[in-house]
């Protein structure tokens, strides 16, 4: 279908964009903007390290999920997507999102406990909630996936 092609033609171009400005954000962005905060707010600089790990670790994630991404398109193109191989990327994906969640919640709770102005854990529980969301999305549809490659397999043996 041309439009499916299309759409998985612009998503690989939207996904290296995306992975090159992360990787611009982890090596350049993120820690001279913690260092920077470091400087303006001495009494806050021990966080300087912290967060500068922990954000490039939540980008690290996210990149993780790029390039898995990226490989099930290539089974999507090569009508290779209902196969055992596309198991192992979406695996990824989800336990890329899982670590990012574990991390989420210790920084949510630190946070919690520390904070003396509700704005940052209230935005932090609502990134929380839309993580949880998208891991547990991300399970039902390998749920999904699973099934179809079931059904596919036993579909072929048939014929």
């Amino acid at each position: 279908m041309v439009t499916e092609h299309r759409a998985v033609a612009a998503l690989r171009v939207f996904l290296v964009v995306l992975f090159g400005v992360l990787v611009m954000f982890q090596t350049f962005s993120l820690p001279g903007q913690f260092a920077h905060m470091a400087q303006e707010s001495p009494q806050d600089a021990y966080l300087r390290w912290p967060a500068t790990i922990v954000t490039v670790f939540w980008v690290l994630c996210v990149q993780v999920v790029i390039v898995s991404t990226w490989r099930l398109l290539n089974l999507v193109k090569n009508d290779r997507i209902f196969t055992e191989a596309s198991l192992k990327w979406v695996d990824a994906i989800v336990w890329a999102i899982a670590a990012g969640w574990v991390v989420l919640v210790g920084v949510f709770l630190y946070v919690g406990f520390n904070a003396d102005d509700p704005g940052l854990p209230l935005l932090l529980f609502l990134l929380t909630v839309g993580v949880t969301v998208l891991g547990l999305l991300m399970v039902v549809m390998r749920a999904l996936l699973r099934q179809a490659t079931t059904l596919r397999t036993d579909m072929e043996a048939v014929i």
